[in-house]
């Protein structure tokens, strides 16, 4: 497709023109098209081509339905229906199916919105909200009544198709504002309202290029029955257009930050075939944001955004003849903002997307059908931003309602009517369908709102604390020495969310940025009442419920010091069973206590004993170290040596014979059926246990201490048992001892087998 030649205009405009807030003048430049694929005289890519192309339908059944058969057609990504009364409705369904290109593949049948007519002034068509189908080259369409309506579809039915293209759109100034800069004149006048600043009036320098002297070609259709539309619509002049002036509302500052947001040549627009200059807000003021999807597939790709955006634009202004693209906004599923309707982004330009409401509002669309699944939090994030911005700028609460006036009577989707100049209470954030009979912007979609308005207006929702590390926790209070790492979570999106602050006892310790979901501190030593406030872009806050910790440096005691005791089992030379005790406290909070040497262990705080196995003859230190919640420490140790002492070591009496087994300590054992037979061991030490081997027909024998009888033992077992520890005895200190053995002669069992001693020293 050819387009003609650009008119290009040099531009002086005073700095007081652009100070957000100040009425200015905006210059319009008249642009017809360029050549394909051309480029700007500054080097920079020009506007992507946009083709399209139509069919007239086939009316049938008295005009109650319409098709166009299956054909084949140029490449095209998108499509629409229009017809000739840009005031008629379709009631029915308008069905389109497409087959893919590459792969042949036929769509299942996409019921297209059957009316994006949305009070345009000076549309040349009505028709369909367009649908993105991907590329594409057949089609096939149905429409048909909806049964009990008694009146005809509208006249003129065909079908639009728009091929958005695929050139380079990076780095390109829209063409209706490009702006050339250098030294400006000197200011020659002044022009402004009673108190206001006076701006210089502004100076113009002009530079026209010749129009071309033959009209740009039309290219040649696929078929008789379609007509190719790749010149610009009659609607706009193929010449240079006189620059026009528009007073500019002011562009106030907001309460919210700005989103990124692609310009229009970021995209890719083609300024020349929508030259008109864009209108604004009577009011000069936005009291609400409708929400809009724009009801076409959903399987675009993030890369293809623009291009959709394109085709959006290409419809409603070459196909419906509107001046520009409805929306002030577009979103893709991946979240990315596109400016629609020229005029500045910051300023409140009158779109074409809510009939009856346009005058007060701003339209966002996110691209895509959503009646059954809701858009992916990304393009709903932006969504919100968008409309925390631009209500912002207006003093407007996102989570609040307002009052607007109807343009013209209308119906909601729920049945709702109205008469022209009514006033109607709608949330400043709601759906198309509450203003009009729409299921725009789809089920899922609508039923999210109130989430989106939650995050545009605040506060931050679903704060919670999560943890409190580098500190330990009894009950619901931590302890720390000083530093603690605290943890959050919100469900509000963290690019809706200024900063979080860390409160120690109601004050800010420590301020982390809205994507932070922890912070540090320092806690003097003390109880502490901990809480995490989070401050949404509008300055709300929400606070989490508060936690105790307690700063402490007290270290524990051991009130009972690490000690060792022999105890009753099975003595291996490896393998002397002990018992371990302890007693440790804590003025705030013990952790726990744990055994760090000879083997390590973790008990916790009111556990005071534990068994555990020495090696004989060999000195080992049983390390402990307590720790409270805090982190203090204290340690402590006790050091022993387990010795085994052989029944050959013993002064004995009475009648012993030695057996011999490897079953035995040393291989060797002493036995006795004598009465009154003993063996005598002298030790120093502070704890000893007698070995013995023992069996069904085993006896009884008592043990005398330092001369005292102390114990009767009987070696009695119903399962044969050898290096047995049957009886202990501990010292609270260590000292010189004796044990001594005697047979008691027990009746039917006199024999006892003893296999040595065992003591601590």
């Amino acid at each position: 497709m050819g387009w003609g030649c650009v008119t290009r205009r040099r531009i002086w405009v005073t700095a007081a023109t652009a100070v957000a807030g100040l009425a200015g003048v905006l210059v319009l430049q008249g642009v017809t098209g360029s050549d394909e694929n051309a480029t700007a005289t500054d080097g920079r890519p020009g506007p992507v081509e946009v083709e399209a192309e139509t069919a007239e339908l086939t009316s049938g059944n008295g005009g109650r339905s319409a098709s166009l058969v299956r054909r084949d057609t140029s490449p095209f990504s998108m499509l629409g229906v229009t017809w000739t009364d840009p005031g008629a409705h379709v009631t029915g369904t308008v069905e389109a199916r497409t087959r893919a290109s590459g792969s042949g593949r036929w769509s299942p049948w996409l019921r297209l919105d059957g009316d994006s007519g949305q009070g345009e002034s000076g549309a040349a068509r009505g028709g369909t909200e367009p649908a993105w189908v991907g590329p594409s080259d057949a089609v096939e369409v149905r429409v048909r009544s909806a049964s009990g309506v008694s009146t005809s579809l509208p006249a003129g039915l065909r079908l639009d198709m728009v091929d958005p293209g695929t050139g380079e759109v990076a780095g390109m100034d829209p063409a209706a504002f490009a702006v050339e800069e250098s030294d400006p004149p000197t200011p020659t006048g002044a022009a402004s309202e009673p108190g206001d600043p006076v701006p210089p009036t502004s100076s113009l320098e002009e530079t026209v290029s010749e129009a071309p002297s033959t009209p740009p070609p039309v290219s040649e259709s696929p078929s008789p029955s379609l007509t190719s539309s790749g010149t610009p619509s009659p609607s706009v002049s193929a010449s240079p257009s006189p620059t026009s002036t528009v007073i500019l509302p002011p562009a106030p500052p907001s309460t919210a930050p700005k989103p990124p947001i692609v310009d229009r040549a970021g995209w890719g627009a083609d300024e020349s075939i929508s030259p008109e200059e864009p209108g604004f807000l009577p009011g000069g003021k936005i009291k609400a944001v409708v929400v809009h999807h724009t009801a076409e597939s959903n399987t675009y790709t993030c890369e293809q955004g623009p291009a959709v955006v394109r085709g959006i634009y290409a419809y409603h202004v070459k196909q419906l003849g509107w001046k520009d693209v409805g929306y002030n906004f577009l979103v893709d599923k991946c979240g990315t903002v596109y400016e629609g309707r020229k005029g500045g982004v910051d300023r409140p330009v009158m779109g074409a997307h809510a009939y009856g409401f346009n005058a007060e509002t701003t339209g966002i669309s996110v691209l895509g059908t959503y009646t059954d699944t809701a858009p992916p939090q990304a393009a709903m994030v932006s969504v919100a931003r968008i409309a925390a911005w631009k209500l912002g700028q207006y003093g407007v609460d996102p989570t609040g309602t307002t009052t607007l006036t109807a343009g013209d009577s209308g119906r909601s989707y729920t049945g709702k009517t109205w008469s022209k100049g009514a006033q109607l209470s709608l949330p400043t954030i709601h759906g198309h369908r509450d203003g009009y009979n729409t299921q725009c912007p789809g089920d899922a979609f609508y039923n999210q709102l109130s989430t989106i308005r939650s995050w545009a207006g605040g506060p931050v929702a679903g704060l919670a604390l999560k943890a409190v590390t580098s500190a330990g926790v009894s009950g619901t209070t931590y302890y720390t020495k000083s530093a603690i790492t605290v943890s959050w979570s919100a469900t509000t999106p963290s690019s809706l969310i200024k900063q979080y602050e860390l409160l120690v006892d109601g004050k800010v310790a420590t301020t982390a940025a809205g994507t932070a979901t922890s912070a540090k501190a320092a806690l003097a030593v003390g109880s502490h009442k901990i809480a995490v406030r989070a401050v949404h872009q509008s300055g709300r806050t929400s606070t989490t419920a508060t936690a105790t910790v307690v700063a402490e440096t007290t270290a524990p005691t051991f009130t009972t010091k690490p000690a060792l005791a022999l105890k009753t089992g099975t003595v291996n030379t490896t393998a002397v069973p002990v018992t371990l005790s302890w007693k440790a406290t804590d003025t705030a909070a013990l952790k726990d206590v744990r055994l760090t040497t000879p083997v390590v262990k973790t008990y916790g705080p009111t556990t005071y004993s534990a068994a555990h196995t020495a090696k004989s003859g060999t000195a080992s230190a049983w390390s402990m170290t307590a720790y409270d919640q805090a982190g203090n420490s204290a340690t402590a140790s006790a050091s022993v040596t387990p010795t085994i002492l052989q029944e050959t070591s013993a002064v004995r009496s009475g009648t012993w014979t030695t057996k011999s087994s490897s079953s035995y300590l040393g291989g060797k054992s002493y036995s006795s059926s004598a009465k009154n037979a003993s063996l005598t061991w002298t030790f120093t030490g502070k704890s000893a246990a007698w070995v013995v081997s023992r069996a069904a027909t085993s006896g009884q024998a008592y043990v005398y201490v330092d001369g005292v009888k102390a114990a009767t033992v009987d070696l009695k077992s119903s399962t044969t048992k050898y290096r047995d520890a049957i009886w202990t005895k501990t010292w609270s200190a260590s000292a010189k001892h004796t044990v001594k053995v005697v047979v008691a002669g027990t009746t039917g069992r006199p024999a006892i087998t003893t296999d040595g001693l065992v003591y601590l020293k």
